[in-house]
């Protein structure tokens, strides 16, 4: 492996740019969000293999790389990561957009989940039912457990954007958060994908030995996706609050599999799903 190496590439770029207003052109600088690719490689028995390249905000790469492969279903616990590490390719100095997983295990798991979801995520005539079916051979369904009053959920973008520190910067960023039933803030992280900022999460709890997060709650910032709702149930987390809309793939699957789906929430919000575990303010 080369030792030559380079700085880590930042989570924030600086540009220059020309504001238009009233016909004048100022120029000006700005910080911009960082999109570079995070190439992920697995190794198990043998030498590693390409698995992903996704294209990321630079920063807690090793928790997207462990959510990624837990919600995907590669990897069941945190003791099946042995090492992970930045690899650059032969005699190229480092540039930490390639990272190695090696398994305590002695051969690759099945592929097939990732094949699963690119399908899935890619194909216009897939089936839904098909779809659902398939994961019931992945999660459980989801207990009702406990409730959390809707005034605390209608307090958790302000929440959210206050912690949004790189968002405040660039404008331009994701965020997935964890919240108690109390409302309080347990862990956020911040990406160019939305898909990416809840592999972080997910990924910061497999590494703290949290999962499942049954007693926690994920607010994400943009839409809920199909994807969104598959992550969400992989982490077994009961909950789960979009500021924006919900798909309809995503709503069959939070009713199928017992999760609690919450939409368009701006002070006031709509429940999609199991009403149950929020408790209606008198």
């Amino acid at each position: 492996m080369s030792t030559s190496t380079s700085k880590r590439p930042k989570a924030k770029t600086q540009t220059t740019l020309w504001r238009v207003e009233k016909g004048r052109a100022t120029p000006r600088t700005d910080l911009l969000a960082t999109e570079e690719p995070l190439e992920i490689r697995l190794a198990a028995g043998g030498e590693p293999r390409p698995l992903a390249v996704v294209m990321r905000t630079p920063g807690h790469d090793f928790e997207l790389a462990a959510g990624f492969l837990f919600a995907e279903g590669l990897i069941k616990r945190r003791e099946d990561i042995r090492q992970m590490r930045y690899c650059p390719p032969p005699g190229e100095p480092q540039q930490y957009n390639s990272l190695e997983v090696r398994l305590n295990l002695p051969a690759l798991p099945s592929l097939a989940p990732l094949e699963r979801a690119f399908y899935t995520s890619a194909a216009c005539g897939v089936c839904g039912k098909a779809t659902l079916e398939n994961l019931e051979r992945h999660y459980p369904r989801l207990k009702a457990g406990w409730q959390v009053p809707a005034s605390t959920i209608a307090q958790l973008p302000q929440k959210l954007l206050a912690q949004q520190g790189l968002f405040a910067q660039t404008g331009g960023l994701h965020a997935a958060a964890l919240f108690d039933p109390e409302g309080r803030l347990l862990a956020l992280r911040e990406d160019v994908g939305r898909h990416n900022a809840l592999d972080k999460l997910i990924g910061w709890a497999l590494l703290e030995g949290r999962l499942p997060l049954s007693q926690a709650l994920a607010l994400v910032s943009g839409r809920a996706s199909y994807e969104l709702v598959q992550k969400t149930l992989a982490a077994g987390i009961p909950l789960l609050a979009a500021i924006s809309a919900p798909s309809s793939l995503a709503v069959a699957l939070a009713q199928r599999f017992g999760l609690t789906l919450v939409g368009f929430l701006r002070g006031s919000f709509n429940i999609y799903t199991h009403p149950e575990r929020i408790q209606i303010d008198a």
